[in-house]
């Protein structure tokens, strides 16, 4: 694992589901050599070895929730845990002034994702050189490879920007050549998207087994990748224009995903976020995960073990802590809109806050609060006391959404590992998503009035979320306000009013998923926004001390030291490092 790129290719081919009833029930035997594997049932195993790797992350390299990248980094969550040190380089990662070239943690983080990249391209190998005649899904499997290949490559893009792009057409000497340079920002897009572009082309147009991507899932990924192209950089990470014809491509394919019918809003906010709603009608593409499945651990979430409280019958270990900026950002306006400018001047701290301010519903599926029924238990009263550790430096708060309750049959812990966690799926593409994408691409595009319904939509399923959010007396937990929005009556609509609504929409509504600094940075708006959050926060809290964003560096992790020495520095550094 050391070397990169190495194409001898031994691998334990890995269950991915054991309750989905699909092709992921397939319990693994051992370890099987490249030269036995050139044959339709070699080629299904090296398939499902792609997909394996999928959910093979682990809380030093969570690429499925990408909270440390994602949310710490963005000032909606601190690293929690026991100080500073604990996991130290992700507290290094949330103050950005420490941040090395060769931390351990970006260097990992690389090369579990082009492990992926290698298994996807060992796969398309052995299925390229078999006949249609002897394999009649071979096309389909070479659009599921090609679709796994684009997501690895997507989430290395918006981690490290700079990235050599490997495909199964080049030999092991080629891939040592390869630098991470060796195309532009927009062809390197243009990779990715022809990735999922082929799958699109190429996938079947109906859901076969759980687990694998068809068609319309496709384009929804082709639809992300598409608006994240839409923005163009400079190499100082600078948004310098907006392409329309990529935006005009996202609004089509979101359109095709939204008029299929195949997907929609549960009735509830809520049931993105428990078990027994896994892949439900929101989840458009998700990492399968299992327990008790006859692997040693599960496929159970890693990513996030670390994050369950220390209440009992969770137990460890705090991290993943929502900020008072974040919590702040779901107060609401006495017409029940977002405060938009002046939502960080009052802090919501005592219980009593949370009734005389009104609130957006969606905060209390979020964030674990004191004197709150914590993740729906109504037994369950978050402490601060039992539920945190390092109060004082991280605040009272705890984050919820990946957290499952106390009764779930998905609740486990990790062999050898004293840690909880769950075989709750890690859900990478919700239809909410798709929705304000749409919203987003006819903002940019002038269409901003068309934008209107698609963002009210997702307000009023928040709205009506509040049937969990109840004591165990039928008591509401908090002072619930929220509205639509209504030109000429709450607000005066216009590209700057919808463009401020839809940014502010994504944040509450994907609050600690894992992708809200990588919309900044697609926005361009990534250092103004983090240090405004640390001019405040500083304020509250005593590890953001030497805190700070240097614009034009910081949108990006630098490329791990460690690959440009393999590479004998043929690798180059992204600016500023």
């Amino acid at each position: 694992m050391n070397k990169l790129f190495s194409y001898k290719l031994l691998l334990a081919v890995a269950l991915l589901c054991a309750s989905c009833n699909s092709f992921l029930d397939v319990l693994p035997r051992g370890v099987a050599n490249e030269d036995d594997l050139q044959n339709a049932i070699g080629a299904e195993k090296l398939a499902v070895a792609a997909y394996a790797s999928l959910g093979n992350d682990h809380w030093f390299e969570p690429y499925t929730s990408m909270w440390p990248y994602g949310n710490v980094r963005a000032g909606d969550a601190h690293k929690g845990g026991l100080g500073a040190a604990d996991i130290g380089e992700y507290h290094q990662y949330e103050i950005f002034s420490t941040t090395r070239t060769d931390m351990d943690s970006g260097n990992r983080m690389w090369t579990r994702l082009y492990i992926g990249v290698q298994r996807v391209n060992a796969a398309i190998k052995v299925l390229n050189s078999l006949d249609e005649s002897s394999f009649k899904e071979k096309t389909h499997r070479l659009a599921e490879m090609r679709f796994l290949r684009a997501h690895y490559h997507f989430l290395l893009k918006i981690l490290f920007k700079k990235i050599p792009f490997v495909t199964d057409e080049l030999s092991a000497d080629d891939v040592e050549k390869l630098s991470n340079d060796a195309l532009t920002d927009a062809e390197l897009w243009q990779k990715i998207a022809d990735d999922f572009k082929f799958a699109v082309d190429n996938l079947p147009a109906q859901k076969s087994d759980v687990g694998r991507p068809y068609r319309t899932v496709a384009k929804a990924y082709l639809a992300k990748v598409r608006l994240f192209q839409a923005y163009v950089q400079n190499e100082q990470n600078q948004v310098v224009s907006i392409n329309q014809e990529h935006l005009n491509e996202v609004i089509a394919l979101t359109t095709e995903v939204i008029d299929s019918g195949e997907f929609g809003l549960f009735d509830d906010f809520s049931k993105n976020f428990l078990w027994s709603f896994d892949n439900g009608q929101e989840s458009v593409f998700a990492v399968q995960r299992s327990k008790d499945d006859g692997s040693p651990i599960g496929r159970i979430d890693m990513s996030t073990a670390l994050n369950y409280p220390m209440y009992p019958g969770y137990g460890c270990c705090s991290f993943h802590r929502p900020t008072q900026n974040l919590v702040n950002s779901f107060r609401t306006s006495p017409t029940g809109l977002p405060l938009f400018s002046d939502y960080n001047i009052v802090s919501l701290k005592d219980s009593a806050d949370f009734v005389k301010n009104t609130i957006d519903p969606r905060l209390d599926h979020t964030v674990g609060i004191p004197s709150h029924p914590y993740k729906y238990q109504q037994n369950v009263i978050y402490r601060t006391a039992t539920f945190t550790r390092e109060p004082g430096t991280y605040g009272p708060y705890s984050a919820m959404k990946e957290v499952q309750q106390l009764s779930c049959p998905c609740l486990t812990t990790a062999q050898t590992y004293a840690y909880p966690s769950s075989s709750k799926n890690n859900t990478v593409i919700r239809f909410s998503d798709v929705i304000l994408w749409k919203a987003e691409a006819l903002i940019e595009a002038g269409r901003f009035n068309e934008a209107l319904p698609l963002i009210n939509q997702i307000r009023t399923r928040a709205r009506n979320s509040t049937g969990l959010l109840k004591y165990a007396n039928g008591k509401v937990i908090s002072n619930y306000n929220m509205d639509v929005y209504k030109p000429g009556e709450n607000i005066t609509w216009n590209k700057a009013t919808a463009t401020t609504a839809l940014r502010w929409e994504r944040r509450l509504e994907f609050a600690l998923e894992g992708y809200r600094f990588f919309d900044l940075v697609r926005w361009g708006i990534a250092a103004e926004t983090v240090s405004e959050y640390f001019a405040t926060e500083k304020t509250r809290v005593p590890h953001l001390a030497s805190a700070s964003f240097t614009k034009g560096r910081d949108e990006y992790l630098p490329v791990p030291e460690q690959q440009i020495q393999r590479s004998n520095r043929l690798y180059k550094q992204n600016n500023g490092w």
